[in-house]
């Protein structure tokens, strides 16, 4: 059976956004020893099925609506923020680095990676819950500005900081144990610090909430602690109760 080649115009772009070299396989399937960036291209789908890309695969600021013919792995980021997605399949299954699903349309995590190696953004969705995150975040971990009322599905280690700003949460239920870098829960609608992480390596910053407690607060802060813009407005004596905190307090707005 006589097999339908690439067009002139997929060979073209291919040229065009292929940093590295590339191999085509008998069901025109693409693989890249290299990069590829399909930024800026106006696209409604990705134009050309592609199998693995060993770097980075970015298609950033289009109008996609499905991820449809992206790669099945990619060894280093991949990026498809400022789309109009509502999905994500179609993602790769194995990314190595960083993972950027911002600006988009999203109302479920579903279909993500289960792990990547550097950080996971899913920020500027329509998110109401975070199941279908993945288990380990290698970098930060960041959902603010979505719709989030709990952190239930949270990845359970995160190496760098957590970001859950500007949400609607009412708990910190699900967040993980520990996080490597700082935690951030700024502006949501949280009135106690119960299921915090327990450990949280730089900053702690819960400022801008309803709080009438500090009870759950990490039990070790390697930052600062900012809980300033609360219903109460907390003393030293307050957190050093509850946490010791290796940075500054910071307790009153400027």
């Amino acid at each position: 059976m006589h097999r339908e080649q690439l067009s002139e115009e997929q060979l073209k772009l291919l040229a065009e956004i292929v940093e590295g070299t590339y191999t085509i396989d008998e069901n025109n399937r693409v693989d890249v020893e290299g990069n590829v960036n399909l930024n800026e291209k106006n696209l409604e789908g990705i134009p050309i099925q592609f199998r693995t890309v060993s770097g980075y695969f970015w298609c950033d600021k289009n109008q996609l609506t499905s991820l449809e013919w992206s790669p099945r792995k990619v060894g280093g980021s991949f990026t498809c923020s400022h789309n109009q997605l509502t999905s994500l399949e179609g993602v790769p299954k194995e990314v190595g680095k960083d993972f950027n699903c911002s600006g988009n349309k999203l109302t479920s995590l579903e279909h993500a990676p289960k792990e990547v190696g550097g950080y996971f953004s899913c920020s500027d969705n329509q998110l109401t819950s975070l199941e279908w995150s993945p288990r380990k975040v290698g970098g930060k971990f960041d959902c603010f500005n979505n719709q989030l009322t709990s952190l239930e599905g949270a990845p359970k280690e995160v190496v760098g900081s957590f970001r859950c700003n500007d949400n609607k949460l009412t708990s910190l239920e699900g967040a993980p144990k520990t996080v490597g870098k700082g935690f951030w829960c700024i502006n949501n609608k949280l009135t106690s610090l119960e299921g915090a992480p327990k450990e949280v390596g730089g900053d702690f910053w819960c400022d801008d909430n309803k709080l009438t407690t500090l009870e759950g607060a990490p039990k070790t802060v390697g930052g600062d602690f900012n809980c300033t813009d609360n219903s109460n407005q907390f003393t030293e004596a307050d957190v050093r109760k509850v946490s010791n905190v290796v940075g500054m307090l910071k307790l009153k707005a400027l």
